[in-house]
C-alpha cells in the first residue's frame, strides 16, 4: 500500500474499494501549484504506482478549482538552477501519472488550468461540473505549454484543433470540453463527485487485471506521443522561461496591464 504520509497540499480517503485523492494546496485557495505542490504531486504518482489496498482512484480538488496552474508567486522566484529540477519533476509528474495502473477518475470540480488540465486530461475518466473550464494558457504568460499540453491536446483534439487553444490560451467550456470528446462526461456541480464515484466504483468492480492491464496497453500509445513531444516542449518551455517576454508577463499580471511582448 502507498504510504500517503507527510502530504501537506493533498488530501486522502478510502471510500470502500476507492482511493480519494483531493489536490488542496492550503497556501492558494485555487490550488495553483507552488514549488511544494510540484513535489508532492511528483510523489503522488509514484505511491499510486505501488497502491495496494485501491482499485481505482477518484481525483478531485477542493474548494472552487481542480487546479488553477502554476502559481505566479512561485513563479516570480524560480532561479535558473531550480529550473532543472522543475523539469525533472515535471516529467516525472506526467511519466509516473501514465505508469499508475489503477484506473484513476478525474472529478474536474472548477478551473483546470495549464498543468492542472494536463493532469485532468491524463485521466483515465473524465468528468467534469458544468461550471468548470478547461484551459492551457501557458502562452499568454509568455512560455511554451511544456508540462504535457503539447502532448496531451494534440492527441485528444487533434493538431488544428489544438494549436487553436494552445497558441490562445483560450479556455474550454465543460460543454465544449464534451462536444469535441476531451471528456467524459458533464454534471451539474452538485452531481459531480457522485457522478464520477459511481464510475470508480464499477471500475473497482471489474476485473482487476483485466482494467488495469487494459489502460496499460492503451497508455503505451499515450507514451510513445509523450515521448516524441515531451522533452522537445519542455526544453523549449525552459528556454522561454527565461527570456523577457516571461518577466514581462509576470510584471503585467502584478500591474495589472496588458503585456507587451517583444519576441526576446
Amino acid at each position: 500500500m502507498g504510504d500517503y504520509g507527510g502530504y501537506s497540499s493533498i488530501r486522502f480517503e478510502r471510500i470502500g474499494d476507492i482511493l480519494k485523492v483531493t489536490l488542496a494546496n492550503p497556501r492558494n485557495e485555487l490550488n495553483a501549484v507552488d514549488g511544494e505542490l510540484h513535489d508532492e504531486l511528483c510523489r503522488l504518482f509514484a505511491d499510486l504506482k505501488v497502491e495496494r489496498e485501491a482499485r481505482a482512484v477518484l481525483l478531485t480538488g477542493s474548494g472552487r478549482a481542480f487546479s488553477a496552474g502554476g502559481d505566479f508567486n512561485w513563479m516570480r522566484g524560480v532561479t535558473k538552477d531550480a529550473l532543472y529540477e522543475m523539469r525533472r519533476e515535471g516529467k516525472q509528474i506526467v511519466w509516473n501519472l501514465l505508469d499508475v495502473e489503477l484506473p484513476i477518475v478525474a472529478a474536474v470540480n472548477g478551473p483546470a488550468i495549464g498543468l492542472g488540465a494536463t493532469i485532468a486530461l491524463l485521466c483515465d475518466v473524465v468528468y467534469m461540473a458544468d461550471t468548470a473550464i478547461l484551459a492551457d494558457p501557458h502562452v499568454r504568460v509568455g512560455i511554451v505549454a511544456g508540462d504535457g499540453g503539447a502532448a496531451i491536446w494534440p492527441l485528444v483534439l487533434g493538431p488544428a484543433l489544438a494549436k487553436r487553444y494552445l497558441m490562445t490560451g483560450d479556455s474550454l467550456s465543460a460543454a465544449e470540453a464534451e462536444r469535441y470528446g476531451l471528456v467524459t462526461g458533464v454534471t451539474t456541480a452538485d452531481e459531480l463527485e457522485e457522478t464520477a464515484l459511481k464510475f470508480a466504483r464499477r471500475l473497482a468492480a471489474g476485473a482487476p487485471l483485466a482494467v488495469r492491464y487494459t489502460k496499460a496497453a492503451v497508455n503505451q500509445y499515450v507514451k510513445q506521443v509523450a515521448t516524441t513531444t515531451f522533452d522537445y516542449s519542455m526544453g523549449l518551455e525552459l528556454l522561454t522561461f527565461v527570456s523577457e517576454d516571461h518577466s514581462e508577463a509576470l510584471a503585467a499580471i502584478k500591474e495589472k496591464r496588458k503585456p507587451s511582448f517583444q519576441g526576446k
